[in-house]
């Protein structure tokens, strides 16, 4: 099947000049005492926010390898036909930024930044879908002081097609559902999955393989997970197997850390996540691809923290580290979307998780630049070699919701089978992760129970 039609809509290369005043002013702005922000807003799309650097006002065109994208909309073929509808009451499609003096946030409930100056560009995303547009590069004059000059903002604005394969569970990953390929209004089974226990009674059987195939497998479990076996309040030994549709096995997702309550607590606490490890076939076992930490946050959020990262493939070794590719916070209450997308590089947009995201306002869907997640981003290093923009998404309902994960895969990330079945098993791992972190005062559903806990 193809993939479906998506556009990603970036505004890149934020910078602010602001005019040398002889005579101190109010209306004019000192670039080191004062830092600058802007909020981004597309209609019928969450609000988005990201620093706007000071640039020396001799400058002519900011530098793209410092000012990198700030903020990115993902739009589907639906939301790019609503936003193109006509109609007599709403006028033309804009993208608004409003520029701000000032730091982020709020006191007292009162926004602390002052505003500067709104810039409005026109966009039409007729064509989006099949060729590279770009809407606005360049400066523009924003507010006026006493003599009438202006600061002036620069920005990049332009959409690129950005087609993905999407595939759609039929139910909770809990239950063992199918996986559908979803293209417009047709939908084309692709993979099963399978919900089981490891029996946590033997040890040995927690570090081999699941479902291991012939031949002396490498015990990858007890390698990546940790062994320790505690009384009380835990969860552990989830796992599950995606198959395509022949039965044959091609990707997995198990519990290699139980999630366990903290002491004196009811809570998986940050310091002590659980974890998961995911795996895919590879010369008659499994080998681990990605592993992912979940753990629940505390204080007014409430939210599920998580941190995903990519496993190189060492032939056999296990001295290199793993690189983070995503780390952020989903509301338990509404629920959100687990985004991977390396396009946005600063860290500074807040975490919409795509077109209907549901993060957590301010924090970040993609790497921060800093030394554990290779922030300096040279293409030729691994991973980015391999993974570049927009990589995968999945959707995650809050705790006590029907949960069918909707996932999105960026189609240069699939070249066979396998590709697409571990960005499944991921999707399952972190909608699974909801329930593995849900206080312990809370009782699960039967199926995410073994026998002994439901006599227990």
């Amino acid at each position: 099947m193809d993939p479906c039609p998506f556009v990603r809509l970036t505004v890149g290369n934020l910078a602010l000049k602001i005019p040398v005043a002889s005579k101190p002013a109010l209306s004019v702005v000192h670039p080191s005492s004062s830092p600058c922000f802007c909020k981004i807003k597309l209609k019928n799309f969450p609000l988005q926010s990201a620093v706007v650097p000071f640039i020396p006002p001799e400058s002519h065109f900011p530098d793209s390898q410092v000012h990198p994208i700030a903020a990115t909309f993902h739009l589907s073929k639906s939301d790019i036909d609503k936003l193109a509808g006509k109609s007599i009451f709403a006028g033309k499609l804009c993208l608004k930024i409003s520029i701000y003096t000032g730091r982020r946030g709020t006191t007292c409930g009162v926004s602390s930044g002052r505003l500067l100056g709104r810039v409005s560009v026109p966009l039409d995303l007729t064509g989006t879908v099949a060729k590279t547009t770009v809407f606005h590069n360049g400066w523009i004059r924003i507010g006026k002081d006493a003599k009438g000059s202006s600061a002036q903002f620069h920005l990049n604005v332009k959409a690129e097609p950005d087609p993905r394969f999407v595939f759609q569970f039929d139910g909770e990953p809990e239950c063992s559902p199918q996986v559908f390929q979803i293209q417009g209004n047709i939908s084309q089974p692709v993979f099963t999955c399978k919900f089981s226990f490891r029996n946590n009674g033997d040890r040995n059987h927690r570090s081999r393989s699941l479902q291991s195939e012939p031949g002396g497998s490498r015990s990858w479990l007890s390698s990546f997970g940790s062994e320790r076996e505690r009384p009380g309040k835990e969860r552990k030994g989830w796992s599950i197997t995606v198959h395509d549709l022949s039965g044959s096995p091609v990707a997995a997702a198990s519990m290699v850390t139980p999630f366990v309550a903290s002491p004196g607590s009811d809570r998986v606490s940050c310091s002590n996540p659980g974890s998961w490890l995911i795996l895919r076939p590879s010369d008659g076992t499994w080998k681990p691809w990605g592993r992912l930490e979940a753990w629940r946050e505390r204080g007014g959020s409430d939210g599920l923290g998580y941190r995903f990262e990519l496993i190189p493939d060492t032939n056999g070794g296990m001295s290199a580290a793993g690189i983070v590719l995503a780390e952020s916070t989903l509301s338990n209450n509404k629920g959100g979307k687990f985004v991977i997308d390396l396009s946005c590089r600063n860290g500074n947009v807040s975490g919409n998780g795509g077109s209907n995201g549901r993060a957590t306002p301010g924090s970040a869907t993609s790497p921060a630049c800093s030394p554990r997640s290779s922030g300096d981003y040279g293409y030729g290093l691994w991973p980015y070699c391999m993974y570049r923009g927009f990589v995968m998404s999945a959707s995650v309902e809050g705790e006590g919701r029907c949960s069918k994960p909707t996932v999105e895969v960026s189609v240069p990330h699939v070249n066979c089978t396998e590709d697409a079945a571990a960005f499944v098993a991921l999707a399952a791992a972190v909608d699974l992760s909801v329930d593995a972190c849900r206080l312990f005062s809370q009782r699960l559903r039967k199926e995410l129970c073994q026998q002994l806990d439901l006599i227990g």
